[in-house]
């Protein structure tokens, strides 16, 4: 019986999936996404999350020293663990978990299995900017005078800026007046060689 297992044995021995979960995770940290099945993309959650958070806790150098250390451990990698702890770690200091997403990607054609794309937050460049904008929200008051005023104030600011540039507009001469300049001189230059 498996009353209360949470862990998802993916088939496999303890090695085989240790060392699977190992090469993933080496993997997603080089790369930022990869593509595998469901259940593999889920268990590598659970194995890559905490030590993405163990690149945070550096309070002192013999810190840092054995997170290093203890990241190592679980992913045997020298290059993993440096790409970890200077590319990945500073864009994820200020995020206070939840490091990947997971995407489904429908079923894999040979074996009907469920592929899925599993890739470090920070580095998606599409969902990364609409994210930032939104953790700004507007400041909300209670008071209905001060939103009044503020908007006020905005318009008043907005407005010399609309004409000073419709006066830089006018006062460069368009196309057509250029052409037309260039017409009337053809035309006296024209008239001059006829009256000689």
């Amino acid at each position: 019986m498996r009353h209360g297992d949470k862990n998802n044995n993916l088939g496999r021995k303890k090695a085989h999936r240790e060392a699977l979960l190992m090469n993933l995770a080496c993997q997603i940290i080089t790369h930022k996404r990869i593509v595998t099945t469901l259940a593999k993309a889920k268990a590598l959650r659970k194995y890559v999350e905490p030590l993405i958070t163990k690149t945070k806790k550096s309070a002192s150098k013999e810190e840092i020293s054995h997170n290093h250390r203890i990241v190592f451990s679980y992913l045997n990698d020298k290059a993993a663990v440096k790409e970890l702890f200077t590319v990945v770690a500073p864009k994820i200091a200020t995020r206070p978990g939840g490091y990947t997403r997971i995407i489904k990607l429908g079923i894999r054609p040979g074996d009907n299995a469920e592929k899925a794309m599993i890739e470090l937050v920070d580095f998606n460049e599409i969902y990364g900017n609409s994210i930032a904008s939104a953790t700004e929200p507007a400041k909300k008051t209670r008071r209905s005078k001060s939103t009044a005023a503020p908007k006020a104030a905005a318009a008043a600011a907005v407005a010399p800026v609309e004409a000073t540039t419709t006066e830089e507009v006018s006062a460069e001469p368009t196309k057509n007046e250029e052409v037309s300049d260039e017409v009337s001189s053809d035309d006296a230059s024209g008239d001059a060689s006829t009256a000689e």
